[in-house]
């Protein structure tokens, strides 16, 4: 059963490779559309947290990890390339021999770059919005924003490695599954796992920091954010290529790697 999703993985890495060399705009644009989705769950999350965190309550960070799902299957349902998801499929047909990594390097390269314009955007259409103007309704996601900023960098890594590897498997263990409910719950559970356990996710990180400063969050500033997101971008690397790409490959060699 686990060979048979790892098939579909290098199968997943070969088309978004052909895709890239068929039409690179095409390519981007799918990387925008993953963090204009991801927003779409940012705000869900956060606004609903907001609620409990208005009101002192420790249920928060739970509602909010309930309902961020949603951005998740935004981008599995909707067919966009998410870079943390990437750093898993394209290592491993690399591994495989299915693509150089060259390819890869190409590849995750556009993706990140996609997903951090999606991530601007969105926070320009959220202000168009005028949703996030009051206090009163950014205040949870302007606190989670700062708290980010504030961890080490070695903190910040470890929790990088942690998140994708779950965020990964949120991916890829619904492949075994022909139901599409029980894919659903699998995805949503996962993604519930990461958020409330204080992971950090770096496209994610990416949506919230771009709200969070053009609503002028107070404390942010772009120095803080790079410290966030260059440590929490190479913890999801190797979450995805070592803890599953690497990993995968070598709890399940073939034939010939056997031989090997």
């Amino acid at each position: 059963m686990e060979q048979a999703s790892l098939e579909q993985v290098e199968q997943m890495a070969i088309n978004k490779g052909k895709a890239y060399s068929d039409n690179r705009m095409r390519y981007l644009m799918r990387s925008i559309l993953a963090t204009m989705f991801l927003g779409l769950g940012v705000i869900v999350s956060f606004r609903t947290g907001g609620y409990f965190y208005e009101d002192g309550s420790s249920l928060a960070y739970i509602a909010g990890a309930l309902t961020f799902g949603v951005g998740i299957l935004l981008i599995k349902y909707g067919n966009a390339d998410l870079f943390t998801g990437n750093t898993f499929y394209f290592p491993y047909a690399s591994l495989k021999g299915k693509m150089t990594w060259s390819t890869t390097l190409k590849l995750l390269s556009m993706t990140y770059i996609g997903n951090l314009i999606g991530a601007i955007l969105f926070a320009y259409f959220l202000l168009a919005t005028g949703l996030f103007k009051d206090p009163s309704a950014n205040g949870f996601l302007m606190s989670v924003a700062q708290h980010k900023t504030e961890s080490s960098v070695s903190e910040l890594f470890f929790r990088g490695i942690l998140c994708n590897w779950l965020v990964c498997l949120a991916f890829f263990i619904p492949l075994t599954l022909k139901n599409e409910m029980a894919k659903i719950f699998i995805m949503i559970l996962l993604v519930f796992s990461f958020f409330v356990s204080g992971y950090e996710h770096s496209i994610a990180n990416m949506g919230t920091f771009a709200i969070a400063y053009l609503h002028g969050a107070p404390d942010l500033t772009l120095g803080g954010i790079v410290h966030n997101l260059i440590p929490v971008t190479i913890g999801n690397f190797v979450g995805g290529a070592v803890c599953m790409g690497l990993l995968l490959h070598y709890l399940n060699p073939t034939k010939k790697e056997k031989t090997a």
